[in-house]
């Protein structure tokens, strides 16, 4: 399996992104927000609408979801939770 991020960020600021926190995994845009809506994730956040909730999804290469998680604002999410969960599939 690959792992992977996507955020609503154009894909010119993941160039940025991916360079400041030296990302060895890409980062793939959801511009039109069809994840964003298609894993219900969205949510309104200061006047935005179709903002992501930090969430991770474990999904199989069949495209099953395996696992999903869900932040509070301002919360990171434990990667080593998210790596040992990928681990034992």
């Amino acid at each position: 399996m690959e792992p992977f991020a996507i955020s609503r960020d154009s894909p010119y600021t993941h160039v940025a992104w991916m360079q400041a926190l030296d990302l060895d995994f890409p980062l793939l845009s959801d511009w039109n927000a069809e994840a964003t809506n298609g894993f219900g994730v969205a949510i309104d956040h200061n006047g935005m609408r179709d903002v992501s909730r930090r969430s991770a999804f474990l999904v199989d290469v069949d495209g099953t979801v395996r696992g999903a998680w869900a932040y509070a604002l301002g919360e990171l999410p434990d990667v080593d939770e998210l790596i040992a969960a990928s681990q034992a599939l």
